[in-house]
């Protein structure tokens, strides 16, 4: 499969490059992207050109799909749709640099991700599920602003390097609304 581009109204979504590699490696030195998503701890320059690589493969054999969020040119962060299955599920994930948090761009890329997601021109995707390590409240907040439906918590479920944290699962299916949803986790 050929990476797709979309765009939202402040941001294009497209495969990361190579261009991206120092972005990418500056980014992912925050403790948090290292502490709640899967990137390498420590995070190398290395790791950001291997990325490159892989994320261009993954791609390809379309079991992973990923994009890098860009506003006014600059890299703001990834988002991605992970563990692609024949049976039309995924997984949504997305990481934002510390710079540019708090300005609603998981939403709106989460939203045109989503979109593309579930459309038959898409992947025609049934089901999408999100994970988060607990007490990542502004990754559930920005899966629930999407609609995102709050399934529970799965002891020791989330595993990373040196850590196997509880975390909170929820999911979306095709005909689901994306409004936001309550969740007994968030106030």
């Amino acid at each position: 499969m050929e990476p797709v581009v979309l765009h939202t109204t402040r941001l294009v979504l497209s495969a990361p490059t190579n261009a991206d590699i120092s972005a990418i490696f500056d980014a992912c030195q925050d403790p948090d992207i290292q502490r709640y998503t899967t990137v390498p701890s420590p995070y190398l320059r290395e790791h950001a050109e291997k990325f490159i690589t892989e994320t261009a493969a993954q791609w390809a054999a379309k079991t992973h799909v990923t994009w890098a969020m860009r506003s006014r040119d600059e890299l703001v962060g990834m988002i991605g749709l992970y563990r692609l299955d024949a049976n039309g599920g995924a997984e949504l994930g997305y990481w934002v640099g510390a710079a540019s948090r708090g300005n609603g761009f998981v939403t709106e890329a989460s939203a045109a991700v989503l979109d593309w997601g579930f459309d038959r021109h898409g992947l025609a995707l049934q089901r999408i599920e999100w994970h988060a390590v607990v007490g990542n409240d502004a990754s559930a907040r920005a899966a629930r602003a999407v609609g995102f439906r709050y399934e529970g918590t799965r002891r020791r479920a989330l595993v990373h390097g040196a850590y196997r944290d509880d975390g909170w699962a929820a999911a979306l299916l095709t005909e689901d609304e994306r409004t936001p949803q309550a969740w007994p986790v968030l106030p």
